[in-house]
């Protein structure tokens, strides 16, 4: 995959993570949309860039379970 066409992927996959969150999707199904953007960003050598965008909506689904 070319480095743009996964810079897009993984935004699109951000994007419906959040909106996944805001509709109230299961909790599970947005982890796996960011783990997903995660994953594409690893294999484009993208990871040090997008793993603080991931950790961060990861730490607040976290915070959701708890609540």
């Amino acid at each position: 995959m070319a480095e743009n066409d996964a810079r897009e992927r993984i935004q699109k996959l951000l994007v419906t993570g959040d909106n996944r969150l805001k509709q109230g999707v299961a909790v599970e199904k947005v982890r796996e949309t960011y783990e997903e953007a995660l994953a594409v960003a690893r294999e484009a050598g993208l990871e040090d860039s997008v793993r603080p965008l991931v950790e961060v909506r990861l730490a607040d689904l976290q915070r959701l379970a708890r609540e």
